[in-house]
């Protein structure tokens, strides 16, 4: 898709039109390359008519990327990420609360704690506003609340940590993990080449946690030692049975308390004892 001439754009139409908006914000956005059509937006005016909230981030340096105003670096990030209107959105909107949680401290300079909660709510007024479902919505929100959630990974994460990360993400881990590489706009090289690299370890710990989740989902939660001991018997078939049903109980109710399964193992052995 090629960006639209805003030249022709007639400011009063959309003004009062929220569905010629949201049209014309998607006919921008999702350009191959919509860089010029954002740009050309911000000059006219017609940025302040789509999202009001946007034009704040001229004014705002980022401290991390000191090469580029944060303006600058939204439209870098949203051209990098590919032409799905969910993921440019997010990318649009993942820095949109800088201008509101902007503090000067003595001794750190700028920060911006916390902008990606306050982004979020400003993503899902000004989304409402321009008639988006609800679906749309709340994944944008999700995305944008989540796009500096990557930052700690380098200090080290556990495993814990990964599959929260993961979990919270969920149908979106994809779309959030581009944008995150996405937003690295550095122009030292080295930087970002650490940046990929943290992201591709996270990506494979999120694979093989995964594994190793299925697996354990497919283990009964005492092993064959914990049931001989539990029942009180040697090995043998009764064992094998008893896992079974304990594997079983597992796929139906998940994991639970050491007490309750315990006594559920009982409970059935004490209907299956071949010597009752």
């Amino acid at each position: 898709m090629t960006a639209i001439d805003l030249t022709t754009i007639d400011p009063s139409s959309v003004e009062v039109d929220p569905d010629y908006r949201r049209e014309l914000l998607e006919s921008i956005l999702l350009a191959t390359d919509p860089t010029d059509g954002l740009w050309q937006a911000y000059d006219l005016g017609v940025t302040e008519l789509l999202i009001p909230e946007l034009p704040a981030l001229r004014l705002e340096q980022d401290p991390i990327h000191r090469h580029k105003d944060v303006l600058a670096h939204t439209i870098a990030v949203t051209a990098k990420t590919g032409p799905r209107l969910r993921l440019r959105l997010a990318a649009l909107f993942h820095d949109v609360g800088k201008p509101a949680t902007r503090k000067i401290h003595p001794r750190e300079g700028v920060t911006f704690r916390h902008h990606e909660a306050v982004g979020a709510k400003m993503t899902r007024t000004r989304l409402r506003d321009l008639g988006y479902d609800r679906e749309l919505v709340s994944d944008v929100v999700q995305l944008v609340r989540m796009s500096g959630r990557f930052k700690g990974y380098g200090d080290g994460w556990s495993d814990s940590a990964v599959r929260r990360y993961a979990r919270d993400a969920g149908h979106l881990l994809g779309d959030l993990n581009e944008l995150i590489r996405c937003d690295c706009t550095t122009r030292n090289r080295a930087k970002a080449q650490r940046l990929q690299q943290l992201m591709d370890d996270l990506e494979q710990r999120i694979l093989e946690l995964a594994r190793q989740d299925r697996q354990a989902a497919e283990r009964p939660q005492l092993d064959g030692r914990a049931v001989m001991e539990q029942l009180g018997i040697p090995g043998g078939p009764m064992v094998g049975k008893a896992l079974e049903h304990l594997l079983a109980v597992k796929r139906a109710h998940g994991v639970l308390p050491d007490e309750e399964i315990r006594a559920r193992l009982d409970a059935w052995w004490a209907e299956n004892n071949p010597d009752h």
